[in-house]
């Protein structure tokens, strides 16, 4: 793939879900209140459907289910379900040329984006997404300071219009805050957020 951002955030997702989420655990609490880790991951994979089928002209299927009313159990499994999305993700994108004036998005009210901006937002919700799973299974957390450095400017220009739907309001910044915390406090989240709510 053309752009190691999105080769990276992706990778993240693949390795949260991918024989790291033990059964029992596919209904433990996330930091999307209203899902389970199961329903991040059906809605992370659903996301990343519509990326594909948006960026690659509609060659790959949109998901079977709504991805902003995620299932909590589907017959193909978690691991395979995310499997899927993100081999879609990665012919779609496999065919987008990085110097094109624009690409096509599914996120509105923005439907067309420079190329490397538009796989920077593709991959910011492939991150985040990871981040959830992980922070609630107990695995590492895959959003290094580095990569939330590369995916600031996509959350800059394309959240706002998102705030209530997508993402929460931001949260103030504290002291000892780097660029992970950083971005997760901009999409609304806490750095800090624990299963048991400490």
């Amino acid at each position: 793939m053309t752009f190691p951002v999105l080769s990276t955030a992706l990778d993240a997702l693949r390795r949260v879900a991918t024989g790291a989420v033990a059964a029992d655990r596919l209904d433990d609490p996330t930091p999307c209140a209203e899902w389970t880790v199961a329903q991040v991951l059906f809605h992370a994979a659903g996301d990343q459907h519509a990326w594909a089928s948006v960026v690659g002209g509609g060659a790959s299927p949109l998901p079977s289910y709504n991805p902003f009313d995620p299932p909590r159990r589907l017959d193909g499994g978690v691991e395979n379900t995310v499997a899927k999305a993100i081999e879609a993700a990665t012919g779609a994108w496999a065919g987008v040329d990085p110097a094109a004036a624009s690409v096509s998005t599914p996120l509105p009210p923005t439907p067309e984006l420079a190329p490397e901006l538009a796989a920077a937002a593709c991959a910011l919700d492939a991150a985040v997404h990871a981040w959830d799973v992980a922070v609630a299974t107990g695995q590492p957390t895959p959003l290094s300071a580095a990569l939330a450095e590369q995916l600031m400017p996509a959350a800059r220009a394309t959240a706002e219009p998102l705030r209530g739907f997508a993402y929460a309001a931001a949260l103030p910044a504290r002291d000892g805050d780097d660029a992970a915390d950083a971005l997760l406090r901009y999409l609304g989240r806490d750095p800090r957020w624990t299963p048991d709510g400490h």
